[in-house]
């Protein structure tokens, strides 16, 4: 299997000199071509600096990204985004088939390959009838359904998704993520996922990058040993899911590292403070 992404020790700072922050610190890690890889960490970690670095959105203080070999230093034409936010990132007075052929407008394909490509693809996504209605008359699922459609449609050789379900009911969020792992196989496309939702990471994921808090840093690279197909009950009930769940959150509250500095540190304390009572006691005594 190929590397399809690439993160080399990236790193970003917002400001300088006293009021500089660090969003991402030292970031490396790679994608295999095909692969579903989900990103999991606190709010505010610093996950949508680390996929504007990668989108080629926002250019790294340091560190590199290349996508199937090539450098990224601006957004490649081979990328697609699905933003968490449906209801922004789709053009209310185009229709549905009108906004999933958008981004093909700039290529070389024909008229009417342009509709053939958004046709299959919404097809993917359970949408043949719906391409000749606007946005606004569909629901919010089926409007991430679009933009999921929109993305595929240009065939991208990686799809970033932002927290792509967290602004629909959890039904539909369950529809959503099993949609998503059936075109994923079905078509080979290699997917980066960001989420905060730990359960989420497991259930999509062949892997689960696990950040830590700002400044963002790989806590752990863990595999996803699940059978290919799963399903929303079974899966979420069995042992194995219940098991990398429990690992993730773990780690989300703190790395063995973390653990073993604070339970150090604690020691240390502990040693001190009863040393300090050994003295006190002893001068007491001797007085």
């Amino acid at each position: 299997m190929s590397t399809m992404l690439e993160v080399s020790g990236l790193s970003h700072r917002y400001g300088t000199g006293d009021q500089a922050h660090t969003a991402v610190n030292e970031l490396s890690f790679t994608v295999e071509a095909g692969q579903l890889a989900c990103i999991v960490g606190p709010s505010g970690c610093g996950k949508s600096t680390l996929l504007r670095a990668i989108a080629g959105l926002l250019p790294p203080t340091s560190g590199t990204v290349s996508l199937h070999g090539d450098r990224v230093d601006g957004v490649p034409d081979d990328l697609a985004v699905v933003f968490q936010d449906y209801s922004r990132s789709l053009f209310p007075w185009l229709t549905v088939a009108k906004n999933v052929e958008f981004p093909l407008r700039w290529g070389k394909l024909s008229k009417a390959e342009r509709r053939a490509q958004a046709a299959s693809a919404l097809d993917a996504v359970g949408l043949s009838g719906v391409g000749g209605k606007f946005p606004w008359q569909l629901s919010g699922g089926m409007q991430q359904r679009v933009s999921i459609a929109r993305a595929l449609a240009s065939r991208p050789a990686l799809l970033i998704m932002d927290e792509p379900f967290a602004s629909v009911d959890a039904q539909t969020r369950f529809e959503l993520e099993d949609l998503l792992r059936r075109v994923q196989a079905q078509q080979g496309t290699t997917v980066l996922l960001v989420t905060h939702d730990i359960d989420e990471s497991v259930y999509l994921g062949d892997r689960v990058l696990v950040l830590s808090k700002s400044p963002a840093r790989i806590v752990a690279d863990l595999p996803v040993g699940l059978p290919a197909s799963r399903d929303q009950i079974t899966t979420r009930e069995s042992a194995e899911f219940v098991a990398l769940r429990g690992e993730v959150a773990r780690l989300l509250h703190g790395s063995p590292a973390q653990a073993a500095a604070a339970d150090a540190a604690e020691w240390e304390l502990a040693s001190a403070a009863e040393k300090t009572e050994k003295a006190v006691t002893e001068d007491m005594q001797s007085s």
